[in-house]
């Protein structure tokens, strides 16, 4: 999506003003929806002419002729419906058009806008809400303009197309359509004000049952096999009542909303034929039979467009609600700002902090506390230290998911606070301890976005990351697909493949997080013979519990509750006998 799309995109969603939102969002696409608003014009003039051509047709039977003018009117009947049919399309295909390309556009703004939020944000967010926002919330908008704009405009049409001609036809009875207006806003005031509540309280627990069940897919080995399923479908149980329970009284609320519109609509639809005819029969104004039919019909028309609107307010609710919480997303400060600073075109791997200190809120203390660390490009730096010591955080420092409260980050001697860090990002491998896999090819997998690869590149990092044999071991080779998130390999081949990833991409940095900590011996073996060849020349940063994993490390920090207590290659810390040392021989014993 163009970033010029985006940025309207964003400023036309405000969570404060839903209706000023939908304006600007069809706004964006006002040549096709002006164009629509004529077709649709041209398609609907039988449902305002009709009456009239009827009221004119009873006054020729009642006339007794002639028969000309009967067949004209007949004649302009038939040329009024049959010009609907290609018109109508035309409608459809500029307004759904609009209100399609809408969709799309929103979940585009959504999608990139969450890729501009920080880690921060993603890591209080809960994915399932998320998914919501992107799917049902944008369904429920398009839901609204789909179903909202028809009614609305053929309302519309039938009260200018009821005043004119009333206007030509019985001009003193144009007093009588004015009581229709203000009931109808009246009795949308009353709505208005009881429905937003239960509309939020419904999208809420929708949004909380969503997380439950993503929770429980997530756990669904754990709950197997501790023989938990009782408790898990009790927890989905729980959420399943919650939607039941807020869905019911909003339907409760609608209903009686729905009736109370349609008996008040109707009971003075039927008030407007009785003044009409009693008028005439009285003959306090010069109105025919025909002119009786005629005042009928409109209001009639007008009563039931108002009834068919007023019954369109739950939509209109949730659809309006639905924005609000597209609003949540497009509208969250807590972003990643690289807009406009300079790329990074180059990497040679120098990494230092100066002072470095990262706080996750303001009067707790700070994850990273005043550390500062020179790496030199090419060196392998290992970082431990018990579970909170801020090894992850300061991964995620260099990576430039967080920036820091205090002090700075440099790369290759400038400051990464005034570089696009996507741009650096791009000469960075990543192994995290449980590889990402999405449902694909290994091939797929292996090259992510990098575009066209040539096959002898994939074989080689494939070779070099122990790789190989898992491809050949497959029915497909490296077509095939590895199931949601590698379901389809074991720990241990996924690690490889995602080795294989890194390689491919031939990185400056590399970051391992815990990259062998969940294998069995076999496996790591594999792991840590193919991450040899990963490291190799590379600015390499690794996170490691296991201290057997990290001996060859140039240098070894040890950190706690935030800051650096000791340096060192491993033969060195083990020889000062410190905080290092204490770890070795709780974990040689």
């Amino acid at each position: 999506m163009h970033g010029q799309a985006l940025s309207q995109i964003e400023h036309s969603i405000d969570g404060r003003r839903p209706g000023r939102s939908v304006m600007r969002l069809l706004g964006m696409h006002r040549r096709r929806v002006a164009a629509s608003v004529f077709f649709f014009a041209l398609k609907d003039t039988p449902l305002w002419l009709m009456p009239a051509v009827t009221a004119e047709i009873i006054d020729v039977v009642v006339a007794g002729g002639p028969l000309r003018e009967l067949a004209l009117w007949a004649g302009i009947a038939i040329i009024a419906l049959l010009q609907n049919y290609p018109n109508h399309v035309m409608y459809t295909k500029l307004f759904m058009g609009a209100v399609r390309d809408i969709g799309r556009d929103l979940r585009n703004a959504l999608a990139a806008r969450l890729q501009a939020l920080s880690i921060g944000f993603h890591t209080r967010s809960n994915s399932a809400i998320v998914q919501t926002k992107v799917v049902r919330d944008v369904e429920n908008i398009e839901v609204m303009l789909q179903q909202t704009a028809h009614p609305l405009l053929s309302a519309t049409m039938v009260l200018l197309g009821a005043i004119v001609m009333t206007a030509i036809n019985v001009p003193q009875f144009l007093p009588v359509y004015a009581l229709a207006i203000p009931l109808a806003v009246l009795l949308r005031a009353i709505l208005n004000r009881r429905s937003r509540a239960r509309n939020e309280r419904f999208r809420l627990e929708v949004e909380q049952f969503s997380a439950r069940v993503g929770e429980m897919a997530t756990l669904l080995p754990i709950t197997r096999a501790h023989g938990l399923e009782h408790v898990a479908v009790d927890r989905v149980a729980i959420g399943a009542e919650g939607v039941r329970s807020a869905g019911l009284r909003l339907d409760l609320l609608n209903g009686r909303f729905a009736s109370l519109s349609w008996v008040t609509l109707q009971l003075l639809g039927v008030g407007c034929l009785v003044l009409a005819a009693w008028i005439s029969i009285a003959g306090w104004l010069p109105i025919t039979a025909g002119q009786v039919v005629l005042l009928s019909s409109y209001f009639a028309l007008l009563t039931s467009a108002a009834t068919g609107l007023l019954m369109l307010l739950p939509i209109i609710a949730r659809g309006t609600e639905s924005i609000r919480s597209i609003a949540e997303v497009l509208q969250e400060p807590d972003l990643e700002f690289n807009e406009g600073k300079p790329v990074v075109e180059h990497v040679v791997g120098g990494i230092r902090l100066e002072e470095a200190e990262v706080r996750y809120e303001f009067g707790e203390p700070p994850a990273l506390d005043g550390v500062d660390l020179d790496i030199r490009p090419g060196e392998t730096v290992a970082f431990v230290g018990s579970s909170g010591s801020g090894k992850s955080t300061l991964l995620n420092l260099v990576l430039g998911f967080l920036r820091p409260t205090r002090g700075r980050v440099l790369l290759d001697g400038v400051d990464t606070e005034g570089l696009d860090l996507r741009t650096f990002r791009r000469f960075v491998s990543v192994v995290p301890q449980e590889s990402v896999l999405f449902e694909g090819t290994i091939r797929d997998n292996i090259v992510y976005g990098l575009g066209e690869v040539s096959d002898e590149r994939v074989l080689a990092a494939l070779r070099d990351a122990n790789a190989l044999e898992i491809v050949e071991a497959q029915p497909d080779g490296w077509d095939t697909v590895v199931g949601e998130r590698g379901a389809r390999l074991s720990g241990g081949q996924r690690q490889r493949l995602s080795i294989a990833r890194a390689l491919v991409r031939d990185p400056r940095v590399l970051l391992l997080d815990e990259a062998t900590s969940a294998l069995d011996p076999a496996s790591e073996a594999k792991v840590r013979d193919a991450l040899g060849r990963l490291m190799r020349g590379r600015t390499t940063l690794v996170v490691a519990h296991r201290l057997s994993t990290i001996r060859s490390a140039d240098r070894i920090v040890v950190l706690e509750r935030g800051r650096v207590v000791e340096v060192g290659s491993h033969d060195e810390l083990v020889a000062r006998g410190g905080r290092y040392a204490e770890l070795h021989r709780v974990q040689s014993a």
